[in-house]
């Protein structure tokens, strides 16, 4: 009867460990849309910055 309880922690843990992994990748990939956003309007305004002022 000693395996039951070893089977029950080992499950618990990779459940946390797959909780805390997607925790972190849904972190990272929303950092990474927040700044494709920012470097969207940079470029936008930079456009927009450089039609207004011609060569």
């Amino acid at each position: 009867m000693r395996r039951k309880p070893d089977l029950l922690w080992t499950l618990v843990i990779l459940l946390g460990l797959g909780i805390v992994t997607t925790g972190y990748a849904q972190s990272l990939w929303a950092s990474k849309a927040d700044t494709a956003a920012e470097l969207i309007v940079v470029q936008a305004s930079m456009v927009q910055g450089s039609m207004a002022s011609p060569r």
